[in-house]
């Protein structure tokens, strides 16, 4: 590559001569003007420094790039003094498209051209200024461009932050809601839970019992109930709050921690304020009958969880009223039937027992009896009757049949006819009510018995062998039913030491099997009696209850009559005749 040209410079004429022939070399159209202005800003930076230190020897040189149509500018410089401090050689070169400019700037000694040159430098600065204001007016609209973006942002993660905000104070009040909703779920299922425990029984003492374990721990650490009804002394002296809650008949707490509960007053603290909170309840249906005071489980008792309890309190309340009401109707009622049940008369030849048990569910008392009365024509009438249904009503029926059929039975010893006139008495009188009975006649002397049976089980017969037997004779429609009916007697051999039992459905019929099983149970009780422990008739009856009884849970009363006829007294030996006779 051969030199262009070879200049020295050692003042600033020649540095501008030298400046004007690189403006010249890369003064072709296509040259990046900010290339083009960098790299003679550059030369121009070199030759001031090389003046400083005493000149620079210059080397232009062209050369085409092997690659593409371009012409390589260099301009190389070398210290004309060189020494330890002189600056060491350097080049600078600028790629230029196109082939090379065919002609060189001639050396002009007239100082025009150095001014010219000098001017020429503005103008080729000038697209570079104007691209640079284009540039910072570009950076300026990016910048604006870039803080209202910056704004947008800004305002994007406020909106962001509120909406983060809002969303968490609204999982917040779900998640409280939602622990609100699962609280009085909890504590209605509780309240229905208790509240069957609490109505389930018709006794005043296990509902008083069933409380503690109820609410102890969860719900109070302690519970006392005070009844008035009570006798003194019972429970101790009562808190100052539960006597407060008897006289004004409304809920109070005490403690040391007043609570505002819903509801319920705040009693002032005082010398005798408990350690521990206290809520009393009254128990009020009709009248308040009692109090119920709970220790609280912790230092308060929360706001919901004592509107279930004043809640439950009311339902207790209800429960003991149930239970004493139903107390009172049962034993007025079974004291009734207990009236109307005969004492069996002593008999001659005729051993009689008998067993009345109430049911063990529901009212206890029913329609079932018995009854025995000798006639005047010296015959014993024995009866087992079953009035429908349960209850007072029931029980009165009852003796209202017991008494008609006593007097029947004054003017006719017939046990049919008796019954005959009875079915046309309750079919008068009680049209929607049945009964049914059985009605069995013994004469002194007589090994026969008569019989007469409106619907009811059928008695069965121990001989003195030990054989068993049903008279499961056509008993005949029940009592009361709407159709005319004449009913028919049977009879039955019964010899001296045979025994009869009569007794009502609900010794023998369990609804999971009926009726037939129990009477087969009953046949095979009675035959397994030993012969001498018939003697003891009463005992007799408790071994036949024993094994139809075992589960001793019943919804039915169960009414058991046992007749025996006195066995005939073995014959006494013959006298002996003959040799060792006397």
């Amino acid at each position: 590559m051969t030199p262009l040209a070879v200049r020295e410079v050692t003042s600033a004429a020649e540095a501008v001569r030298a400046r004007t022939l690189a403006a010249h070399l890369t003064s072709a159209p296509d040259v990046p003007a900010v290339e083009r202005a960098r790299f003679l800003t550059a030369l121009t930076a070199r030759l001031r420094e090389c003046l400083d230190i005493g000149g620079v020897e210059l080397t232009f040189t062209l050369r085409p790039s092997a690659s593409d149509a371009t012409t390589l500018v260099r301009v190389a410089g070398r210290p004309l003094a060189p020494g330890p401090h002189s600056a060491p050689p350097w080049q600078l070169t600028i790629a230029c498209p196109g082939p090379p400019p065919r002609d060189l700037p001639r050396p002009d000694p007239d100082d025009s051209t150095h001014a010219e040159a000098v001017l020429a430098a503005d103008e080729e600065i000038a697209p570079v200024l104007r691209r640079l204001d284009e540039t910072e007016r570009q950076l300026r609209l990016h910048r604006e461009e870039l803080h209202q973006t910056n704004q947008g942002v800004l305002a994007l993660h406020a909106e962001l932050d509120a909406a983060a905000r809002i969303q968490r104070d609204l999982l917040d009040a779900e998640r409280a809601a939602r622990g609100a909703a699962e609280k009085a779920r909890r504590l209605l299922t509780f309240l229905g839970d208790a509240s069957a425990v609490v109505t389930a029984s018709l006794d005043p003492e296990d509902i008083l019992q069933c409380l503690p374990a109820l609410l102890v721990p969860e719900y109070a650490s302690h519970v006392d109930v005070w009844l008035f009804d009570e006798p003194p002394g019972t429970h101790g002296a009562h808190s100052a709050a539960a006597v407060t809650a008897a006289r004004l008949d409304r809920p109070q707490h005490a403690g040391p921690h007043p609570g505002g509960l819903p509801g319920v007053d705040d009693l002032p603290p005082s010398a005798l304020s408990p350690d521990r909170p206290l809520l009393c309840i009254p128990l009020t249906v009709r009248h308040t009958s009692g109090v119920l005071t709970l220790t609280a489980p912790g230092d308060r008792f929360d706001e919901d969880t004592s509107v279930m309890l004043v809640e439950l309190a009311q339902r207790t309340a209800i429960a003991l009223d149930n239970a004493r009401r139903y107390e009172q109707h049962r034993d007025t009622a079974e004291t009734l039937q207990r009236a109307q049940l005969t004492e069996l008369p002593a008999t001659e030849g005729l051993s009689l027992a008998a067993r009345y048990l109430p049911a063990t569910r529901g009212l206890n008392i029913g329609g079932d009896w018995y009854d025995a009365f000798p006639h005047p024509d010296g015959s014993l009438l024995t009866v087992v009757g079953d009035v429908t249904g349960h209850g007072l009503r029931a029980a009165v029926l009852m003796g209202q049949l017991r008494t008609a059929l006593r007097a029947y039975a004054t003017e006719d010893h017939s046990p049919a006819r008796i019954l005959t006139r009875l079915h046309r008495m309750l079919r008068h009188q009680q049209p929607h009510l049945y009964a049914t009975a059985v009605i069995a006649r013994f004469r002194p002397g007589d090994p026969h018995i008569v019989w007469a049976t409106a619907g009811h089980p059928p008695a069965v017969v121990r001989t003195p062998g030990g054989s068993v037997r049903v008279l499961d004779t056509r008993p005949g429609v029940m009592l009361g039913m709407p159709l005319d009916y004449t009913y028919e007697e049977h009879t039955a051999e019964l010899p001296p030491g045979s025994t009869l039992v009569l007794y009502t459905d609900g010794l023998v019929e369990r609804r999971a099997h009926g009726i037939d099983p129990g009477i087969e149970l009953l046949g095979r009780s009675l035959a397994a009696l030993d012969e001498p422990a018939l003697d003891d008739l009463d005992g007799c009856a408790e071994s036949l209850l024993e094994p139809l009884l075992h589960d001793h849970e019943r919804d039915d009363d169960v009414c058991l009559l046992l007749c025996r006829t006195t066995p005939t007294a073995p014959a006494a030996p013959a006298p002996r005749t003959g040799p060792g006779s006397r």
